[in-house]
């Protein structure tokens, strides 16, 4: 079964980050940096439970509920990433290009932060 924990941890810690930032912030990029995670996120996780049909884009649900969407679509695809695994015994070079998305969108945003 593949270690989805990496990724979990990630999406985590940006969702928090996001979650506990000030709305000055978030309007500065942070936000914008964790919706398009966010989305990106989402659609991996739908191409892989359904690779013939086309995603459905995330909406935006405003600065504040930024933090919620990251955690839910990274948990979302952490779990689509488990499922492939256990299926074809794909997903680690998935996970890891997904836990370096999170990384670089979470330094992002901090930049946006200042």
């Amino acid at each position: 079964m593949l270690d989805v924990t990496p990724l979990l941890t990630a999406v985590d810690r940006f969702a928090d980050r996001l979650r506990a930032m000030p709305q000055s912030a978030l309007a500065r990029g942070a936000a914008a940096e964790g919706l398009g995670l966010a989305r990106e996120l989402a659609d991996r996780a739908q191409r892989l439970e359904s690779p013939g049909r086309a995603p459905h884009e995330l909406p935006d649900a405003g600065l504040f509920a930024v933090g919620d969407q990251l955690a839910v679509a990274g948990h979302d695809l952490a779990e689509a990433l488990r499922e492939a695994g256990e299926r074809a015994g794909a997903g680690p070079r998935e996970l890891a290009e997904a836990v370096a998305l999170v990384e670089a969108a979470e330094s992002a945003a901090l930049r946006a932060r200042r």
